[in-house]
């Protein structure tokens, strides 16, 4: 009868409770980081949580329905996934929907507002000289004694609200108007700093007090291809008091015409006559959001621009330096609003910039995020938004987890009947792979977005299959040694080697399987394939750190060493017959006699 062999290999097997150990220690450590998470449940998807679903419909602009097809919708769905994500939206769908629609859901217990003007918004970013602007609709002007009526003051872009107003500042130089008044400047760093208009933006020689509506020369007017006339036009009639005249003003202008505007400022809205864009969003590189502690500006963005996003940041820059009050102020405009104006008497490079003023950390994550990812090459228009309830999909979750639950009470009724003593093994090391499972999908949820859905469930009703196969290869190799007539203990050691081998090749085409779909698949199909490619790799770490130590434990007790009839290794049930012994040939020659 062969020993096991000696050495390395025998000291790892004299010592099984090590690795019980380590492995009870993973699951209280899990645990424990489970409760101190706060996040005791795995979070689940829209289907079984509820959650919104939104409906986009690609409109032509100028009539080019040619520009709606199957490239620009997928880089719109490409966008809208970033934007999403980017905002921590796990589970999020972004999927087409014939030819013309895009459909987002996304999942109860996020910020559905926020996400549905993420993913349906243009963000089409220009930087456009300020040729003109008033308060509109009649508003009273937030402005401090001495500011002309009519005119943007101080104090109300100081306080800016919602939107951002900013300014160039000069930390080496700083200068004055030519009021008399501190005005803005640029920093060596060339960075566009957002703080209070400390200049009175009233034009010198403005007899109303109010900017002029002619466009200046100096700021590009010229470069609108017969626009002009119309945007003056258009500016003079533009009341943004009104959400009416705000949605449709400057709508369907290009980036080389001169249009109209409309901007918030401290609950006031202004009207803007807007030059042809100087700089656009495709110029910026990069796009952060950041609290500013030093000096108490609060939240901003901070711009990072191309190389040739920069060239045209200081061009135009330098260009509105030379200008009076108003005509030395750029708009930042995003998908037609002026979400910015800030005053410029240098120039401003080095390829950075910034944008504050009193936004909230979810408005300044917002704007970065759309900054960073782009414009939709499409615009968009909501079509309609429902509210998906968690009704369907827990009758459906309550349906797979009583087959589950069948499921699993055939397989441990099978186990009991067949393999009696064994089952006990097999029953534990379900549990502690449940176990696991349960922890590291509750972690998952907060750690990557991890979010169990219908096909998720599903996997892990799968992996029920996959751990028992294990154990039963293993069981059935430790059997085979017994048939052999060899006792338990060595049984035990010999066995496992080669249901080792098989064990992970067969978890290795599972994990493959799992991962090929997880690649080539999209939207729930791949929640299934991450659960089932997260329990094919807990079922190696429970086999070799749980059910192989446990059964080397056990082999040592005198109810299965002895192989009693309840162990479900019991030697004569299971036909072991005495071992074949070898006996040395003798040479070959004469044979020698002794005569009696």
């Amino acid at each position: 009868m062969a020993a096991p062999k000696r050495g390395r290999n025998a000291s790892a097997q004299s010592k099984p409770g090590r690795s019980l150990a380590l492995i009870l220690i993973a699951i209280v450590a899990l645990t424990g980081g489970m409760f101190a998470s706060g996040h005791t449940t795995p979070r689940l998807g829209i289907d079984l949580a509820g959650g919104t679903s939104i409906t986009l419909r690609a409109v032509a602009e100028d009539g080019n329905e040619a520009a709606i097809n199957k490239t620009n919708m997928d880089t719109a769905v490409s966008i809208m996934e970033r934007r999403v994500n980017g905002l921590g939206v796990s589970e999020a769908e972004v999927q087409t929907q014939g030819t013309h629609n895009i459909i987002v859901n996304i999942p109860k217990g996020t910020n559905s507002k926020q996400a549905r003007d993420q993913v349906g918004t243009t963000a089409k970013l220009y930087f456009r000289p300020v040729l003109a602007t008033e308060p509109s609709g009649g508003a009273a002007t937030p402005s401090p004694s001495g500011t002309p009526s009519g005119s943007p003051s101080p104090s109300a872009s100081d306080k800016a609200t919602d939107k951002a107003t900013d300014k160039a500042t000069d930390k080496a130089s700083p200068s004055a108007s030519a009021s008399g008044t501190p005005s803005a400047s640029a920093t060596t760093q060339g960075r566009a700093v957002t703080d209070a208009l400390k200049a009175d933006p009233t034009p010198s020689g403005s007899a109303s007090g109010s900017p002029s509506a002619s466009p200046s020369p100096s700021a590009g007017a010229s470069g609108g291809t017969g626009s002009a006339t119309d945007a003056q036009a258009a500016y003079a009639t533009l009341d943004c008091s009104k959400e009416s005249a705000r949605t449709t003003a400057g709508e369907g202008s290009k980036p080389e015409d001169t249009t109209v505007g409309c901007g918030e400022i401290q609950g006031v809205w202004y009207k803007y006559l807007l030059g042809p864009a100087a700089v656009d969003g495709t110029d910026v590189k990069k796009a952060q959001a950041v609290y500013d502690t030093q000096s108490g500006a609060g939240w901003k963005v901070q711009m990072d621009f191309t190389s040739g996003g920069d060239k045209k940041f200081g061009d135009i820059t330098a260009k509105l330096a030379q200008n009076p009050q108003p005509q030395n102020q750029f708009g930042i405009v995003l998908d037609g609003e002026v979400v910015s104006s800030p005053y410029v008497n240098q120039a401003i490079t080095g390829g950075n910039a910034e944008i504050s003023g009193s936004f909230t950390q979810q408005e300044a994550q917002g704007l970065a995020n759309m900054l960073s990812y782009g414009a939709l090459p499409l615009t968009f228009k909501e079509d309609s938004v429902t509210t998906v309830t968690a009704a369907l999909g827990g009758e459906q979750l309550e349906a797979g987890l009583i087959a589950g639950a069948i499921g699993l009470a055939l397989v441990v009724l099978y186990l009991v009947l067949y393999y009696r003593g064994l089952s006990l093994i097999a029953i534990a090391s379900l549990l502690v792979s449940a176990a696991l499972t349960y922890v590291i999908m509750s972690l998952l949820g907060p750690a990557i977005g991890f979010a169990l859905n219908l096909p998720a469930v599903c996997g892990a009703i799968v992996a029920i299959g996959i751990t028992a196969d294990s154990f039963i290869v293993y069981f059935e190799r430790v059997r085979d040694e017994i048939r052999e007539g060899r006792t338990l203990r060595p049984a035990v050691e010999r066995a496992w080697p080669r249901a080792r081998r098989t064990i992970l090749v067969s978890d290795f085409v599972s994990f493959l399987a799992a991962a090929v779909l997880f690649v080539v698949t999209v939207g729930k199909v791949q929640g299934f394939a991450f659960t089932l490619g997260l329990t094919t790799v807990l079922d190696v770490v429970v086999v070799f750190f749980f059910t192989k130590p446990l059964l080397t434990l056990l082999a040592r007790r005198k109810f299965f060493a002895e192989g009693h009839p309840w162990s479900g290794l019991d030697p004569k049930r299971l036909g072991a017959r005495p071992p074949l012994r070898r006996t040395r040939r003798p040479a070959a020659g004469p044979v020698e006699t002794k005569e009696a």
